[in-house]
């Protein structure tokens, strides 16, 4: 078995844990810092909205020599805007210049036919008007506030409403992270863009529910035992599936850093960044929330429940009476739930729902099994 899949079987029996809700702090203090960067960068320098939202002129050149980065060059030259180029299969250039008019468009069409010596009647220029991307954008906000109002009220009907909040945080923390680094990296924002940031969501909820569930499942009856506080067995279940979160993060976000990197970057495919960055951006961001935001969230509302305080104050009792308050405080293991308490008879946590009781029998006068 590979070093990996060992670890994860270890995490899932327990005998290997790592405290993430012991240090929710620090993690909500990453997740603030990175998010309030991200708005300063949303404020300060703002999207960089294609065409497609703004308006502006397609030039279509004859076939040149000339190449794409030389035409970037001369498109900005001319227009004193960043200019998106594309060498097309039969070797002419498609030059996108975002907020342009028709008088502009005409006197950037004479400097492009000058600088890329080429006839001027052989340019080509469509002037696209910001309307459909408007559209599109609109839909999508419609589209994205429904999402997530449906998403709350199916976790609140399949989970609890704390989940739903908890869950409904991590996916507005995953769209500001990634629509902040667009912001910061100057990337332009398409209707590719859009689709990638719409993809994300769904995955980051994939990826929180697959905790939620966990948790939900080994929580039963957990008021009943004086064992685990709801902070413990809430650690346990991200443990429980972290190797998972971890294999299904990196097999998602390989093929999209190749279309990013190697497409987009070596290759010169620049569109295909628009679309790949959102992706890329946000897997990252939800596998991240869902362990270190919205679980440790959940177990923080939990944490105000009047049983689940009173919950808690039993198991610090009995450890501090037990005087082993110190080893107690690190989350469960595989032979915590494996022992046997005097008081923890009616208790079911977790592994105990499948293992059989190993007392049957005891307290009959005879001592024997049926």
């Amino acid at each position: 078995m590979s070093k990996l899949g060992n670890l994860g079987a270890r995490l899932h029996r327990g005998e290997v844990s790592y405290d993430f809700i012991g240090h929710r702090k620090l993690w909500y203090g990453i997740s603030i810092l990175i998010t309030i960067t991200a708005i300063l960068g949303l404020a300060v320098r703002g999207l960089n909205m294609g065409i497609d939202f703004q308006g502006g002129a397609v030039f279509t050149t004859q076939e040149t020599s000339v190449s794409v980065s030389q035409a970037e060059e001369f498109a900005k030259d001319a227009s004193g805007h960043d200019a998106v180029v594309q060498k097309l299969g039969n070797g002419t250039l498609r030059i996108q210049i975002a907020g342009m008019d028709i008088q502009q468009s005409n006197e950037i069409k004479a400097d492009l036919a000058k600088d890329l010596q080429v006839d001027r009647d052989t340019i080509t220029a469509e002037l696209v008007g910001p309307s459909w991307g408007d559209q599109i954008a609109n839909k999508a906000w419609q589209g994205l506030a429904i999402f997530m109002v449906l998403v709350v009220i199916y976790l609140a009907i399949a989970f609890e409403w704390r989940m739903a909040i908890a869950a409904l945080v991590a996916l507005i923390h995953d769209i500001t992270i990634t629509v902040g680094i667009y912001a910061l990296v100057g990337f332009e924002v398409t209707p590719g863009t859009v689709i990638g940031l719409l993809t994300i969501l769904g995955y980051s909820l994939y990826d929180t529910v697959v905790v939620f569930d966990s948790l939900k499942e080994q929580t039963k009856d957990l008021t009943k035992q004086t064992r685990f506080t709801y902070s413990e067995v809430a650690n346990r279940s991200i443990n429980g599936t972290l190797v998972r979160s971890i294999n299904t993060t990196v097999v998602a976000l390989l093929p999209v850093a190749g279309l990013l990197f190697i497409g987009g970057g070596f290759l010169g495919a620049g569109t295909l960044n628009d679309i790949s960055l959102s992706l890329f951006v946000g897997l990252a961001a939800g596998a991240y929330s869902s362990i270190f935001i919205a679980t440790p969230l959940v177990a923080d509302l939990k944490e105000r429940e009047p049983q689940i305080k009173a919950l808690r104050k039993r198991v610090l009792a009995k450890r501090a009476q037990a005087g082993d308050e110190p080893q107690r405080t690190e989350a469960p293991g595989a032979d915590d739930y494996d022992d046997e308490s005097e008081d923890a008879a009616p208790a079911v946590v977790g592994p105990r729902n499948q293992t059989s009781p190993r007392g049957r029998g005891r307290g009959r006068p005879s001592g024997k099994r049926r």
